[in-house]
């Protein structure tokens, strides 16, 4: 029978029986072709050696279908018969097939493996070749999703500076609106009697100590409540303005940061010359009264 034919050859190339019996049932006895694929897909099966048990029901002699190959469909119809190793002559009877028709039949078989087996690998290449290209890829979709991280990241951190940059621009300005805000105040203030040397000076003279029709009491020490401030720059040029008298020396620390020529980021400190003194950090709080800078001074810009 056809069916014993594909088992024998087989077995004539090397297979063992449980293997070649599990083929060619699991194949359906399809056909040489069939089991040897069966054969090379599951020899690394961890069950492929264990008995083979035919299910109920299940003959090695069911009709195989038509193999696609021509060259298996000869063999095939060259199998067919009552008694395996007989084949059909021309005139429709049937002879035993000799040695050498064997071991032909046989060669081709294990040639049919051959070529079989060199498909497998060069499928198996492909397939390598595929999953390499696969983790090239995804490589490379990793190394993008990296990289627009980092410039999300670099965008963020712009975007922070750009802000920070805009606050210290906001704060600075709303430091120039109130010293202007001040300088209204004060020219509303006093912009009707003059310059406080002018208001001193219309005030009634007190009488000369050398004259000798004055009599009574010494004149009392003045009370003022201002300060004419001018400033050194450190390239030379002066400015020139006036103060409360409570307000503290960092008013006119941020005097000179708005309206001075210091560079920006510049660090300074601010001295007296005569008598020549630094002011430190907590002098910045102290009001000018009590610095002794009213009702005037002049003060010298330095690096520190």
């Amino acid at each position: 029978m056809a069916e014993m034919t594909t088992l024998e050859s087989l077995l004539e190339m090397g297979f063992e029986r449980n293997r070649a019996e599990k083929a060619v049932a699991n194949t359906g006895n399809q056909g040489i072709e069939q089991a040897m694929d069966w054969l090379m897909e599951h020899e690394n099966d961890p069950d492929i050696d264990e008995p083979y048990v035919p299910p109920v029901g299940n003959v090695l002699g069911g009709e195989a279908e038509s193999p696609s190959s021509t060259e298996l469909q000869a063999l095939a119809d060259a199998a067919e018969g009552e008694e395996s190793g007989y084949i059909e002559t021309e005139d429709g009877g049937r002879r035993p097939m000799t040695e050498e028709e064997k071991r032909e039949q046989v060669k081709r078989l294990e040639e049919l493996m051959r070529v079989k087996q060199a498909e497998r690998r060069e499928r198996e290449r492909a397939e390598e070749v595929e999953r390499e290209k696969q983790r090239r890829r995804q490589g490379q979709e990793l190394q993008q999703i990296r990289q627009k991280m980092q410039d999300d990241e670099m965008k963020k951190i712009a975007d922070q500076r750009r802000r920070e940059k805009m606050e210290d621009k906001l704060a600075r300005q709303r430091v120039k609106e109130r010293i202007a805000r001040d300088r209204e105040e004060r020219a509303q203030k006093f912009g009707g009697a003059g310059p406080p040397s002018s208001t001193a000076s219309s005030q009634p003279t007190p009488p000369s100590p050398s004259s000798p029709t004055s009599q009574g009491p010494p004149p009392t020490k003045k009370e003022y409540d201002e300060s004419r401030i001018q400033v050194r720059l450190l390239d030379g040029s002066t400015i020139n303005t006036v103060f409360k008298a409570q307000e503290p020396l960092a008013a006119v620390r941020v005097y000179v940061q708005m309206n001075g020529n210091t560079p920006e980021g510049q660090d300074f400190t601010l001295l007296s010359p005569y008598p020549r003194h630094v002011y430190t950090e907590l002098d910045m709080e102290k009001p000018l009264k009590e610095l002794g800078l009213v009702p005037s001074a002049v003060l010298v810009v330095t690096k520190k």
